[in-house]
């Protein structure tokens, strides 16, 4: 039984072409770049890494329509570890307590918290948090872009999530704090048409 040769039409209806993936970086570019911003930390890098994404996609080989989506994703993440090289400078899963300085106090009150959490990150923690919590990356496969152990990876994604809880913890109990009545609580909570009966 001989294989069917396939002709350009046929192919095209199968797989995504540089033309598909310009598209796809065009419908998706919020995700896209906020994925590359969540990675780099910074603005212009991410803005780099999109751009390179999309270049490595255009003019890269043929994928099947359904893996499109996330393999843009992937190009993204490819590109940011190739940007930022992150590296595991931990000895024995102590962890540096020194963060990024890239953004100005202004800048940091404005954005949400949680991003600025992440950007607090050294790197390597931020591509463990990052690639296999938001993601879904396996850790194999967390390891193998990063050029790291498995062992490491999840170490870091371990100081990661610690440094996450952190500051949420510390704003929950600020908002608890303030509120001395359990009624205004549930008025916080729930609107007044949605309460529920006693």
């Amino acid at each position: 039984m001989t294989a069917k040769k396939l002709n350009s039409e046929e192919r095209n209806a199968i797989h995504e072409t540089g033309a598909d993936f310009c598209r796809i970086f065009k419908e998706d570019m919020k995700d896209l770049y906020l994925l590359a911003f969540l990675l780099t930390a910074d603005p212009a890098k991410a803005e780099q890494c999109f751009v390179a994404g999309l270049d490595d996609c255009a003019s890269g080989s043929a994928v099947f329509k359904e893996w499109a989506r996330s393999w843009a994703r992937r190009a993204i993440v490819k590109n940011a570890v190739r940007l930022i090289a992150p590296e595991s400078v931990y000895a024995n899963g102590v962890s540096n307590t020194a963060v990024s300085s890239h953004s100005t106090d202004r800048e940091r009150r404005e954005m949400q918290a949680e991003i600025s959490v992440l950007q607090d990150l050294v790197p390597f923690e931020r591509f463990a948090f990052v690639m296999s919590v938001l993601e879904g990356y396996s850790d194999q496969d967390c390891a193998l872009l990063l050029g790291c152990t498995r062992k490491d990876l999840i170490a870091a994604r371990v100081r990661a999530l610690q440094a996450i809880v952190r500051p949420v913890a510390i704003q929950s109990t600020r908002n608890t704090a303030s509120v001395t009545n359990q009624e205004a609580v549930i008025d916080l909570t729930f609107p007044a048409h949605l309460a529920i009966p006693a």
